[in-house]
Formats: structure tokens, sequence, C-alpha cells
């Protein structure tokens, strides 16, 4: 009976996790008509780049080179949750973000004063999320996926180096 590869294992999770994430936000922009902000934008890079590596990873033979393969997908998903985590608390007011991410928040006083906020205003702003549930926004739940990829894969992948 044979037992199953980790570093394979690892490299399939990273894969299909990531292209769930990409097509979960491809799907609610392009399907659902919620429009992403930088933020939103900056944390989809790092899921391609852990696909990629992925599937690197499951092509190649030598055991040590997958296991750096997906150590380097690992830490690409650890980045995505750190925007994730960045973007979810600029979104809860925890922290400042990004002044030309940012919707203005006071009421302009005069017609000028209006043209000069509109012209300043980013097409979307990354500190209002555009959709929520349970109080937690795409950002909260992204956080929360990047993590888990990163800590399942960061555990497979030193075990992929023992294994043909």
């Amino acid at each position: 009976m044979e037992t199953a590869n980790p570093g394979r294992s690892a490299a399939l999770i990273v894969l299909f996790g990531s292209a769930i994430a990409l097509g979960t936000a491809f799907l609610s922009q392009y399907w659902g008509g919620l429009v992403p902000c930088e933020l939103c934008i900056a944390q989809r890079w790092p899921y391609g780049a852990a696909l990629l590596l992925a599937v690197l990873a499951l092509v190649v033979r030598d055991g040590r080179l997958r296991a750096g393969l997906l150590a380097l997908a690992a830490l690409a998903l650890a980045i995505d949750a750190g925007i994730a985590l960045y973007h979810a608390g600029f979104e809860y007011g925890w922290w400042q973000g990004p002044s030309a991410c940012t919707a203005p928040s006071d009421a302009a006083t005069s017609l000028d004063a209006l043209r000069a906020q509109l012209n300043a205003t980013p097409v979307v702003a990354c500190n209002k999320p555009a959709w929520t549930l349970a109080g937690i926004s795409m950002a909260g739940f992204n956080f929360a996926w990047a993590l888990l990829l990163f800590l399942v894969t960061a555990r497979l992948a030193p075990r992929a180096a023992r294994r043909p």
C-alpha cells in the first residue's frame, strides 16, 4: 500500500487553495459586480505566485527542490495573509492605511471644495468594505484563508524533501 506524498499533497493544497481564492475574487468582481480596490488587487498577486510555484512543485522530481518551491509558496501565502490583515485592519479602523486609497470622511463646504474632493477620491476606497458577512469583510476572510493555507504548506513543505 502506497502512503501519501506530503510534497504532492502540499502542492495540490496550494494549487487548489490559491485557485479557489483567485476564482472567488474574480467571480465577485466580474459576476458579482464588486469592484476591487488597490489593496484587494494586491492580495491577488501572492496567490498567483503561490499557484505557479505549486504547479512547478508538482512537476519536479527532486524532493529538495520541491520542498524549496513549497517553502516559497508558503512565503507567498504568508505575504498574502499580511496584506489581507493590513487591509482588514484598515477597513475596521484599527490603523491608518494609504491615503491614496481612503474615502473622504468630511463633507465639502463649497463647489470648489467638492470638485477637489471628488478629484482626490479614489475610484474604490480601501477603507470601506465592498461586502461583509457577519461583520467580516472579504479581506478578513482572505486573511483567514491565506493564513490557513500558509500554516498547512509550512508544515508539509519540509516533509517534501524526505520523499521522492
